[in-house]
């Protein structure tokens, strides 16, 4: 059975059970600050299980595109090792939100199972929840286990214990126990030696968990104390790609046609045969597996970068070139390659995959590139560390520097290590791994208390479209403690005008007036789990009273302003590049607006100019808006409307539009293109491969803009001896600026060559490193450039230059890369410290660093201390 029909049948045979199929969430999380991707299949429907919202179906069904590479739930260094663990997998789900309850989950899970696809009953084996004598105290789930005895042998049903047979949520939230269902694949012979009920949750990889029924029945609280859901709800999941390993009769998840065609082109590309060397496999493996995460978490809107989610994406995708790197001997791109055949082969299900092919493909080809360099500079420093090592271990921090600062990954490390004969000290690069997250825990760390709930409206109604003032009410309210912001309340309304950050645009800012005059500010708004949440730092006084909520209204005008403009730059971007662009992400601020999209090349001055005129003239043809707040998603995109890659869309939608430009949106917008005044663009850039970004300003911004430009003529006139040509003049002056320029700059050269000279000849020996502490008569760029050219001459070098201009002292060290890694120097560290000598501070590299300060006297006794460094 092909995987496609695998998945058909599961959602055809929940359809007959009365289940709507609903499509799956975006992998990449959004209006949760409590993930970063989907985990799990009932991720998107956390809002009913806690009651925010309204249930419309009771009983639905989907595969979820899920990934588990961070926090609770990571199995990303178990990928590739095993079979049957991946980052990115399909979660097939059946739920109930307050409808059907155990007796229905667990009769379908065993129908679907044995008669739809014909699982042997005998090589099932289902696991009940045994209790717990801990501070809940739970009792064994007895209703799941008689109904589990009616079906199956009682040698086939096993006790769980909670960690395996209880799931939850999270700290906070519903919960419940579960009974899980796990199959025996080994061969018959393996099977009459060991009984499969042993191997149940052990690890082995061919008796594995293939589905598993949660019974949401609890809430746990911030004290851990478990009170009883109004509704009981279900919740299943059951691993798509475990699923197809049984049905197609093999015993590894890769051996499926959801991974054969990737592997088939990996052993294409680089001549690698999968099956033969177990290193191969696990690289091929990796490589098969993590081009799917980065993949869709591409589709879904999430670039690789630096920092969140994206750091999480880049970090899969660098897992899996370095696989290749070391293993298949590959050191170029390859791996996006991939993204083709990926398409072709799950485009079906998920058509986000083709439509966004070619944006995936240059985006993991560039950071292909970016890495392979990074590589390479990190085994010429590693092979530095090597040569100047004392003995045949080499110092774990040295390790953690390579990884921290040049990105180096750990495993490689230890890997090269061993295959020169090195050991690697492990618990030292673990020690300065632990300080760091430890930091970065700490900085981040946050408390919430449960809510105290004071009304239980059912869902909250937000008028923000129609009005910036309202009579609300508090349902609910709660505390929340982080070391960053402090402590902060977090407050629910019955109804409220606020818009909540989304789409790209920020939240309301405005306050609350109680009924005697007291106020209390509202910081942000933030949507969570489909509820408004207010924040604020003070609870007001009387939290039964009523309050006249109001929005600041200049904000959300110029916030309304900027979000209208990102419409009709993106119908302007269409018209005047093509229609290839495509939205992929923007920041509706009140100040500025920021829009990013697909686009393979910079855009000149006459693109920028048809953009900006494009957008003004919809300005000022004075556009009104025309909005439909109810209507059904298929009938929205019949009329033109454009739909964002990964968004989750509902069943009906807000569609806005202005002329000819309509969109699907949830945000503010003003009533006329006419309020907008007048769009100014700012910058343009590229963010990622294929990706360009512009800033522009509108309303206010751009009044004040056109102001300071004009005040800022006026004065270059005035200081042309008001010129009725400014610009002729200023091109006259540009032209003798650079005769002048060409002059200095070849008596610089020559003094240069001097000092270079006099410096070479005073290099000192210091424990065998060429060492000089000077001060010179050169400016920061001059030393920078001459530090670097003679760096370029001596190796094991160390300079601590000094100069002195316009009052202020100027510090920079430069140190050979080498020695650096040898020595564990670090420029960045030594001028800081040397800082308070001249009243100031600085940073850099670890081989080149600059600090300035105001006290220039305190120079030679930096150029004395430095010396304290080769000691």
């Amino acid at each position: 059975m092909t995987s496609q029909k695998v998945r058909e049948q599961f959602l055809n045979f929940f359809k007959s059970k009365e289940h709507k199929i609903v499509q799956s969430a975006p992998m990449v999380m959004k209006n949760d600050p409590t993930l970063m991707f989907t985990n799990a299949g009932m991720n998107q429907f956390k809002e009913f299980f806690l009651g925010n919202s309204v249930v419309r179906s009771k009983r639905v069904t989907d595969t979820q595109k899920c990934l588990r590479v961070s926090g609770k739930h990571n199995d990303l260094e178990e990928v590739g090792k095993d079979t049957y663990h991946h980052t990115m997998f399909e979660m097939l789900g059946n739920w109930s939100f307050g409808d059907y309850f155990k007796k229905e989950a667990i009769q379908w899970a065993w129908e679907l199972l044995t008669e739809v696809y014909g699982i042997d009953k005998d090589s099932l084996y289902v696991s009940v929840f045994e209790g717990s004598d801990d501070a809940d105290n739970l009792k064994m789930d007895q209703e799941a286990y008689d109904l589990w005895k009616a079906i199956v042998p009682e040698d086939r049903i096993i006790m769980g214990n909670k960690k395996d047979n209880f799931w939850e949520m999270g700290d906070q939230g519903p919960c419940g126990p579960c009974s899980e269902i796990h199959v025996d694949i080994r061969s018959k012979e393996e099977k009459s030696k060991v009984s499969g009920a042993s191997l149940v949750n052990q690890d082995h990889p061919l008796v594995v968990e293939i589905w598993n029924l949660v019974f949401m029945q609890y809430n746990r609280k911030a004290n851990g104390q478990l009170e009883d859901l109004p509704n009981k709800h279900i919740d299943t999941g059951m691993g798509f790609e475990r699923l197809c390993m049984v049905l197609q009769d093999v015993q590894s998840n890769y051996d499926t046609d959801v991974f054969t065609p990737l592997i088939r082109e990996i052993e294409t590309i680089t001549n690698a045969k999968y099956g033969k060397e177990e290193d191969v496999d696990i690289a091929i493996r990796v490589i098969a597996d993590h081009v799917r995460a980065v993949a869709f978490s591409i589709a879904d809107g999430q670039l690789p970068s630096n920092t969140g989610a994206g750091y999480v994406i880049r970090r899969i995708l660098r897992r899996a070139i370095r696989y290749g790197f070391t293993f298949l001997n590959i050191n170029k791109p390859f791996i996006y390659r991939l993204v083709k055949v990926l398409g072709e082969s799950m485009g079906k299900a998920f058509p986000e995959l083709k439509q966004q092919y070619q944006l995936i493909e240059n985006v993991i080809k560039e950071e292909e590139n970016s890495f392979l360099s990074t590589l390479e500079q990190g085994l010429i420093l590693l092979d530095s560390v090597i040569k100047t090592s004392k003995d045949k271990t080499i110092d774990g921090s040295k390790a953690f520097e390579l990884y921290d600062t040049f990105g180096f990954p750990i495993d490689l490390t230890a890997l090269i290590l061993e295959e020169k004969g090195y050991e690697l000290d492990v618990d030292g690069f673990e020690k300065a791994l632990k300080a760091q997250k430890d930091r970065s825990r700490a900085a981040s760390e946050t408390s919430k208390e449960d809510w105290t709930i004071l009304s239980e409206d059912a869902e909250q109604e937000f008028i923000g479209y129609d009005s910036l003032e309202a009579n609300v009410k508090l349902v609910k309210y709660r505390k929340v403690t982080s070391k960053k912001d402090g402590d902060q309340y977090q407050l629910v309304f019955n109804l409220t005008p606020f818009y909540a950050e989304g789409g790209g645009q920020v939240g309301d800012k405005g306050y609350l007036e109680a009924t005697n005059g007291d106020v209390t500010y509202i910081t942000d708004t933030k949507k969570e789990n489909n509820e408004i949440v207010h924040f604020s730092e003070n609870l007001p006084k009387d939290v039964s009273g009523t309050f006249k909520a109001s929005v600041d209204k200049k904000q959300r005008w110029r916030t309304a302003s900027n979000h209208t403009a990102t419409h009709l730059l993106h119908q302007a971007l269409r018209e005047v590049l093509g229609n290839h662009v495509e939205q992929k992400g923007s920041a509706v601020h009140s100040k500025y607006l920021r829009f990013d999209f697909s686009h393979f090349s910079k855009l000149t001055v006459e693109e920028l100019r048809a953009v900006e005129n494009f957008v003004n003239a919809r300005i000022e043809g004075q556009l009104p808006l025309e909005e439909n707040r109810n209507i059904a998603i298929k009938d929205a995109m019949a009329e033109g409307a454009m739909a964002l890659f990964g968004e989750k869309y509902g069943d009906t939608v807000r569609t806005v539009r202005f002329g000819q430009s309509i969109e699907l949106c949830g945000g503010t917008h003003v009533k006329n293109t006419g309020d907008i005044w007048h769009f100014k663009i700012t910058s343009e850039g590229a963010v990622a491969a294929g990706i360009r970004r512009i800033e522009a300003i509108t309303s206010d911004a751009v009044k004040d803009f056109y102001f300071k430009n004009n005040r800022a003529l006026f004065e270059i006139r005035d200081l042309l001896n008001n010129t009725k040509e400014p610009v002729k003049a200023v091109v006259a002056l540009q032209d003798e600026n650079i005769q002048l320029k060409k002059q200095v700059e070849s008596l610089l050269k020559d003094k240069a060559k001097g000092l270079k000279t006099d410096l070479l000849n005073e290099l000192t020996t210091v424990n065998g490193v060429k060492f000089l502490a000077k001060k010179v008569d050169i400016d920061a760029g001059g030393i920078k450039d001459l530090s670097f050219e003679i760096g370029s001459n001596k190796q094991d070098l160390f300079l601590l230059l000094a100069s002195e201009k316009d009052g202020k002292a100027i510090l920079s060290c430069y140190i050979s890369k080498e020695l650096a890694f040898e020595r564990n120097l670090n420029a960045g560290t030594i001028v800081r410290e040397l800082g308070k000598y001249i009243q100031g501070g600085g940073g850099g590299q670890p081989f080149f660093a600059t600090a300035g300060g105001k006290n220039p006297a305190g120079i030679p006794e930096a150029l004395e201390a430095v010396k304290a460094y080769l000691k």
